[in-house]
């Protein structure tokens, strides 16, 4: 019998630059990995490659004006844009919001408060509670906001930037006002650009029924290549990183094709069905500062066939206490696979890829591990698995 259930490798490969044959180097890492580490592939491993290496083998980048260009595309020149609820990030948002501000006459960047959708604090919570202040109601222009809670309350936990300040501090054409309420921007511009991830087309809508003019999401722009730049057909900016001052990573293009192909070579090398997907950000939260990770639009934008829908699992702690069965009833009621409610009690049913997507950016990190392709195994195995 079998002592090891789910193991997850990190596997190194070189720096990846545009042009490189990403598919090709996975594939030939992972076939060395196995030669060093004595590594033995088998049916149902996963390969997760993290999507910013495929980006930037496609060199998938925007700069600066291509966003600048692409605002006065949808919003014609010299427009007054309202930007709603933005995330408070340096590396998601910095490079974006100066190239809105490049591209228009004036930009209304409408922040919600105490947070973000993310987590992403701009005034303690508690500063509301304290003030009985109404979240849902209550309008702030950026002076009156300072004049109610300071300079020293903005700071964010984690980084020691007051983002507000950053923010201002990337065009002098920015007017910032905090509000929760969507609509609040139609009383400063019809125009409105609806920057936030997972709730975009909920304010969009919102927005829309509400009377603006011009609507779009940060799905919108680059959404199709300006002058030979960098795109994404399904995310625009959405899933962006800052690459240098001037530059953004997009989320990559063409990803089933990619999973697929690695897919293929992988069976010709090893003889092995194994699924392949590219991930983003995971989908957990900070306990301490209460930061969801997840600013990426999914968390996986492709994957292979086998990786689709969510885990059909027993919760173990019912079967044994509730059910009060033995070793062996256990097993063979595994192996029956037909799951209750009750007796799936506690498995919350998230997509496999969320899960699995998950556990591939804690392994990698964000860091300097060199570890951006993820090998795991026995994801799929269960209790009655010899």
């Amino acid at each position: 019998m079998r002592n090891v259930g789910v193991v997850t490798r990190g596997i190194r490969i070189p720096i990846i630059h545009q042009g490189d044959d990403l598919e090709n180097i996975v594939v030939d890492s992972l076939i060395e990995a196995s030669k060093t580490d004595n590594i033995t592939f088998k049916d149902k491993d996963i390969i997760a490659v993290t999507e910013s290496i495929l980006a930037k083998s496609q060199g998938n980048y925007v700069s600066i004006d291509d966003i600048a260009q692409d605002i006065q595309n949808k919003f014609g020149k010299d427009a007054e844009l309202g930007v709603v609820f933005p995330i408070f990030s340096r590396n998601r948002f910095s490079l974006i919001l100066k190239g809105i501000a490049k591209g228009a006459k004036k930009v209304y960047l409408q922040m919600s408060y105490p947070n973000d959708e993310v987590g992403n604090p701009i005034i303690d919570p508690i500063e509301i509670h304290n003030k009985d202040i109404n979240v849902f109601t209550t309008v702030f222009n950026e002076k009156e906001f300072r004049k109610e809670f300071g300079y020293d309350k903005t700071i964010h936990p984690f980084t020691n930037v007051d983002i507000i300040e950053h923010y201002k501090e990337l065009g002098d054409n920015i007017e910032i006002l905090f509000a929760n309420n969507s609509k609040e921007i139609l009383n400063h511009t019809k125009n409105v650009l609806v920057a936030n991830i997972h709730p975009r087309f909920k304010d969009k809508e919102i927005i829309k029924k509400a009377g603006a003019k011009k609507i779009f999401t940060l799905c919108d722009i680059l959404s199709s290549s300006i002058g030979g730049s960098g795109y994404n057909s399904d995310y625009g900016l959405l899933g962006s990183n800052a690459s240098n001052e001037d530059v953004l990573k997009l989320f990559p293009r063409n990803g089933e094709i990619f999973v697929n192909n690695v897919q293929k070579k992988l069976l010709d090398k090893t003889g092995k069905h194994i699924e392949v997907m590219i991930y983003g950000d995971g989908a957990f939260k900070d306990p301490v500062a209460g930061i969801w990770e997840l600013a990426d639009p999914v968390v996986s934008p492709a994957y292979t066939k086998g990786l689709e829908g969510t885990p059909s699992e027993y919760k173990l702690k019912y079967l044994a206490d509730s059910l009060n069965l033995e070793d062996h009833e256990i097993k063979e009621k595994i192996k029956e696979k037909k799951v209750s409610k009750q007796e799936s009690l506690g498995t919350t049913p998230r997509r496999i890829t969320d899960l699995v997507g998950s556990l591939a950016d804690l392994t990698s990190g964000s860091g300097d591990r060199g570890t951006p392709v993820v090998h795991i195994q026995g994801y799929f195995d269960n209790y009655s698995d010899q």
